[in-house]
Formats: structure tokens, C-alpha cells, sequence
């Protein structure tokens, strides 16, 4: 716990909701214990209390609840959210509909683009105007103001953006006073994302004021039901914020669950010894990677369902190949491997639930890779008969084997992670070879020996509890609350230092008011600055820190682009501070030292056109530092590890288990 917090709430329980399973695992006096159950799609508040009630039991005694939702995610994506009626400028009606001029599809003779999330009969234009320096150019209507509350009435949440309101905010908090009175959420620009880029702000705040209404409800039901302390939200952007905060301002949780996973999986591999890593989480529905070169990296160029997003996320890459990913046979002849899933409802065939369609879970018990009867610790068998009439007509569409088919549904499904992995690496100037793959999520572990291998990585992680490491993040992860303003100053305009110094002042209290909210300790707090310049007539920006950061952008520039211009005027155009706090102190102990080795029982997988002989053995019995060689099958209550032949697998004295080519 960090100071304000210490003593006063001995247990913590950390809930991540997947497509397929509610991750919980609960942190109590330093011992960690783990729960799979399924979700529940309809309401996934039932499998968040269900997984919280039998974790606690009967236990009495305060807690903390730390919570990775999908709520906001899955309402954007299945375009199910509230009617948001848009208030803005006179003339800028369609803003959200023109966007930007890029072309998605690139080669397509006539493209198409999402729709806006708002109707043009539900977007309001009112008259007044706010300049680029924050000076009036024409006032409100009060008139108009007074009326606004009435022709918004049939709305269930309400976006109010108006022009430069980053540079003078009065017009927007004027209309905000006018509808005060309304019984439906209200999302400001100016409170949200006080920076400019009309089209971002806009689509930022319609997408927040899109998700709100539920969010608010799916949160105020955990508030009040889950019986926790306190209940904090993790966000996209690796911190927890609070409640509150998150049912006000959904947007921050848009990657909340992805996020979770890659702070955890940074953590693991720093213990292992290793701090550039490569975030691998293939879930029941999607695999989300990213890139940690010793430390997360973040974005602000984020879409989600085609509408852009311009808060700070974690740079996460998502693919739609997850141990739930339904195979078929497109027009073509081709085997495809996703996106469509079979979900938490009815699941995977092997689970016995009603489904009709072969994924990639299938496919490994098919070729028995993943053990019938090691699924969930044992608790529960799978079905592997119940398999072979779909996977029969799969591999008579292919004219194949039924093992030559299922091996064909693993490949296509590594082929589609490996372009991940590539885009967040290879693409972005970094070699893989430098890099450690840590592997979660419940089928991470059984192809990270093999994308390890298309990618020339040396080595893979597989943390413990790998199929809950999402859950382990949002323990492990910081408070963090982040203001920014965009001021667009350059350095050839006198005063600009003290512009820029009264400017990160004023957003250094502001972020420090926040986060004394959460009950820690002022001096545990750290506070950052950062800003966003270019050189003048540029319209992207560098990220670097506050501090010398003139000399340190075009140090940045030249190691990007090439060049640099010292004699050109640096602008700055977006300060940004985030205050940080220590979340949750994790007591984990090394493992102890023994001389006890276990011994793999004997097993028959089918691999590369034939069966072979293999051994299996489940990981809580093996000892620090014990080497086993592949073929290899490790079985655990979360998840389950493959080691292919000409590799082996050691467990570290943090309980990691790392996988080598020999």
C-alpha cells in the first residue's frame, strides 16, 4: 500500500473481464490466489460479483476492488451506446462527419468510413465564437443558451465542443451551466481534452459521451454491490483512476483490460531480468501486443471502431486471433482464422456448450496439445470427440487430415500474431532479436515458443499465473492522473519561458488536487512534465520530457527523421503533466531452493504431419531452477505451455518460466 493506505485495507482483489473468462485474482497478507469463471456477456457486472463473492467467501473486512472493464470497449465496437446530441459552433455541424482527408481503404475505387456516432439531426449549432488566442470573436446568445436544455430533451447524453475552446473555455462552461438542470451525462471538451485539433477533440468527446450513460450504470452497480472499499478503474494508459472518475470520463478505459496485461507483463520481465520485452496476450476472442523497450510506451493517435480517440493510451496492437477464433474456408479455397469468435457464449466446441464452428482452442485439443483433462486445473474436462465432426468438414473443404487441418488452424492463427508482433517492431525500427516475448493470457503460452521462433527471439516468458497477468497488472500498476493544455508557444516569442512555467504551475496543481483525492500520501507523489513540439509549418509533434526540452526535441528529431534545424524556433504546442502515485505494495517472495525434480508423465501430441512422444508436467510441481527439455506440455490452472522439440523450458527463482532454444 502506499502511505495513506497502508494497514487500513489488508486485501485486494483485481478483476480483468475477457470475451471469455472473468480473470479475479485476490492479493490477501502477500499470498496471491487466482479464479476463472465465465463471462457473461449480457451484464458483465454478474461474472465481476460472482468472481469477487466466492474469492471472498464468508470473509469479513475491508477491500480495495481494482477493475479492467470492457464496457466502454465492446459499446463502441457493437455500436450499442446512447443517442448523443452534439452542441457546437454554427457552421461546424458536420466537423465529426469530414474528419480528416486520409483514405482507409487505399486501393478501393469508392471507400467508406465508420458513420459518426451522432445523427445530423441530433447536432446543435449555437452561435458565438472563441479565437485561436482565446479571445471573443462573436459572444453567446443567451436567448439561444436559455432554449438549449428544451431542444436537447429526447437525448440520453450530451457533447458540448466548441472552436479553441483549449486556448478560452468560458463559452463551453457557459452552455454546461445552461444544462446543468438535464438528468443526462454531460461530456465538456475543455474538461476532457483541453487541446486543439477540432476533429480529435470532437470525436474524443462524442465517444465519451457515447459510452457514459452505461459505464456510469456498470460502475454505480459495482460501487454499491461489490461491498469494496474503494473501487478503482484501470486505465488505458497503465494508472488506475478513481470511480468516479472513470464513470465521468469512460474514455479513459477503452483499453482498460490490454493495458492491465502489458503493465504486468512488463513487471514480470523486469524480475526475470530482462526489460525490453515484447507484450504477447492471446485471450479467448483477440491477441493485443506492444512494445516495452524498458519501459511502456504511449500513444495519442489511437482509433477504436474507426473514431479517433486522442487521450493518452498504451501503445497496444490488437488482432482477431484468440483461442476462441473461428476457423473457415473463404470463396477463394484459403483457410481464414478469425476475426469472428465463438465468445464466452456458447465457447469453443471442447467446452461442450453448443458450439458448432472449430477454433483455434479446438485445434490444439484436437492435436492434444492442450490436455483434455488439464484445462482449468483439472476442474474441468474438455471434450475432444466432440470436435471431429466440424473439424471433418473443415478438413474436407481443405482435402486434408483432420490433424493436417487443425495443424493449418494454428498456423494461419501464428501467421496473423506474427504481423502483430512485426507491426510494433519491425516496423517501427526495432529488431525483435533484442527483445524478450513474454507470453499471457490463456493460450499465450502455447504458441510463444513458436512466434519466438518466426521472429528470431532467443527467448520467452511465461509469467506464473500467465492467464490472469491482465488482473496482476492492475495490482501492480500506479496512480496516475495526467492534465494537459495546449498553448502553442515558440521560442522566438518573448516571455515563452514564462509562459510555459505559469502553464505547467497551473496544471501541477491541478493534477496534484486530483490525486490527493485518492487518500495518498502527497509525498509519494511524482510529478512530470512532458510537451509535444515541432519546428515551425510541421503538423505532427515529438513527445519529450519538460526539462531542456528544447535541445532535447531536436536531439529527438535527428534520431527520427535524420535532421535537425538548431537555428529554427522550437514550438510548443501541448504541455502535459502527470502525477504519479505508488498503487499497491506486492510482497512477492523468491522461490525456495530444492532438490526435488519432477518428472514429466508421457504423452502423445501430434506435431509437424505426425504424433510423437512427449512429456507433460504441471508447473506447481516443479522446482527452481529445474531444466526440461521439449517436446513438452505445462499444465497450470491458467493456462498451458507448449516447449517444441529443440527447446527447453527453466523455471527462474521468481517462478517465471523461460523458454530457450537449445
Amino acid at each position: 500500500m502506499n502511505e495513506a493506505t497502508k494497514g487500513k485495507i489488508p486485501r485486494i482483489v483485481a478483476v480483468d473481464t475477457g470475451g471469455t473468462f472473468t480473470d479475479v485474482l485476490i492479493l490477501d497478507d502477500g499470498r496471491l490466489e487466482s479464479l476463472k469463471i465465465p463471462s457473461t456477456p449480457a451484464d458483465p457486472a454478474d461474472a465481476v460479483l460472482e468472481g469477487v463473492a466466492k474469492m471472498l467467501g464468508t470473509a469479513e473486512g475491508e477491500y480495495l476492488l481494482l477493475h479492467g472493464s470492457t464496457v466502454a470497449t465492446n459499446s463502441i465496437l457493437e455500436r450499442d451506446g446512447a443517442r448523443v446530441m452534439l452542441v457546437t459552433n454554427s457552421g461546424f455541424e458536420d466537423v465529426i462527419e469530414i474528419g480528416r482527408q486520409n483514405r482507409p481503404q487505399l486501393y478501393a475505387l469508392v471507400g467508406h468510413r465508420p458513420s459518426p456516432l451522432v445523427e445530423r439531426d441530433d447536432r446543435i449549432g449555437i452561435q458565438g465564437r472563441i479565437g485561436p488566442e482565446g479571445q471573443v470573436v462573436e459572444p453567446l446568445d443567451q436567448g439561444e443558451l436559455g432554449g438549449l436544455a428544451d431542444r436537447l430533451a429526447a437525448c440520453e447524453s450530451i457533447a458540448v465542443v466548441l472552436l479553441h475552446s483549449y486556448a478560452h473555455p468560458e463559452h463551453e462552461e457557459a452552455v454546461a451551466r445552461a444544462l446543468a438542470g438535464t438528468a443526462v451525462p454531460l461530456s465538456v471538451s475543455s474538461r476532457l481534452l483541453p487541446e486543439y485539433r477540432e476533429y480529435e477533440r470532437t470525436s474524443t468527446t462524442v465517444v465519451n459521451a457515447y459510452v457514459a450513460p452505461r459505464m456510469s450504470a456498470y460502475l454505480g452497480r459495482l460501487d454499491r454491490e461489490s461491498g469494496a472499499e474503494h473501487v478503482r478503474i484501470m486505465g488505458s494508459n497503465g494508472g488506475s483512476l478513481p470511480v468516479a472518475r472513470a464513470a465521468r470520463e469512460p474514455i479513459h478505459t477503452v483499453l482498460s483490460g490490454p493495458a492491465g496485461g502489458v503493465v504486468g507483463a512488463l513487471a514480470w520481465g523486469r524480475r526475470a531480468g530482462f526489460e525490453q520485452i515484447l507484450s504477447f496476450d492471446m485471450g479467448g476472442t483477440s491477441t493485443d501486443v506492444s512494445l516495452c523497450p524498458g519501459s511502456l510506451l504511449h500513444t495519442r493517435e489511437f482509433e477504436i471502431g474507426g473514431q479517433p480517440v486522442a487521450v493518452p493510451v498504451i501503445d497496444i496492437h490488437t488482432v482477431g486471433a484468440g483461442g476462441g477464433s473461428l476457423a473457415r474456408i473463404d470463396p477463394g479455397g484459403a483457410l481464414r482464422v478469425g476475426p469472428q469468435s465463438a465468445g464466452a457464449a456458447p465457447g469453443p466446441i471442447c467446452y461442450g456448450r453448443g458450439g458448432e464452428g472449430v477454433t483455434v482452442t479446438d485445434a490444439h485439443v484436437w492435436l492434444e496439445r492442450l490436455p483434455v483433462d488439464g484445462f482449468l486445473g483439472g476442474e474441468v474436462s474438455l471434450d475432444r470427440k466432440a470436435v471431429e465432426p466440424a473439424l471433418s468438414r473443415l478438413a474436407e473443404g481443405l482435402g486434408s487430415t483432420l490433424e493436417d487441418a487443425a495443424e493449418g488452424v494454428l498456423a494461419v492463427a501464428d501467421a496473423a500474431m506474427e504481423r502483430a508482433l512485426r507491426v510494433i517492431s519491425v516496423e517501427r525500427g526495432y529488431d525483435p532479436v533484442d527483445f524478450s516475448l513474454v507470453a499471457f493470457g490463456g493460450a499465450g503460452g502455447l504458441h510463444a515458443a513458436d512466434l519466438a521462433q518466426r521472429l528470431g527471439v532467443a527467448r520467452a516468458i511465461v509469467p506464473p499465473l500467465p492467464g490472469l497477468l491482465s488482473a496482476y497488472g492492475m495490482l501492480a500498476a500506479d496512480i496516475t492522473h495526467e492534465a494537459s493544455r495546449t498553448v502553442l508557444v515558440s521560442t522566438d516569442t518573448p516571455t515563452w519561458e514564462e509562459r510555459i512555467e505559469e502553464t505547467y504551475l497551473e496544471l501541477e496543481r491541478q493534477t496534484l488536487d486530483a490525486i490527493l483525492q485518492e487518500e495518498v500520501s502527497e509525498s509519494t507523489v511524482r510529478l512530470d512534465r512532458w510537451v509535444d513540439a515541432r519546428y515551425a509549418g510541421q503538423s505532427f509533434e515529438l513527445r519529450v520530457p519538460g526539462s531542456n526540452w528544447v535541445s532535447a526535441f531536436h536531439d529527438l528529431h535527428e534520431e527520427r527523421y535524420g535532421y535537425r534545424r538548431d537555428a529554427s524556433p522550437a514550438e510548443a504546442v501541448t504541455l502535459r503533466v502527470i502525477a504519479t502515485a505508488p498503487g499497491p505494495e506486492l510482497k512477492l517472495e523468491r522461490l525456495a531452493v530444492s532438490s526435488e525434480r519432477a518428472v514429466p508423465e508421457a504423452a502423445q501430441v501430434h506435431v509437424g504431419g505426425r504424433w510423437i512422444e512427449a512429456g507433460r508436467v504441471w508447473r506447481n510441481a516443479l522446482a527452481q531452477g529445474q531444466d526440461l527439455k521439449g517436446p513438452l506440455i505445462v499444465l497450470e490452472y491458467s493456462a498451458t505451455t507448449w516447449v517444441p522439440e529443440g527447446w527447453q523450458a527453466t523455471l527462474d527463482d521468481w517462478g517465471n518460466l523461460l523458454l530457450s532454444s537449445q
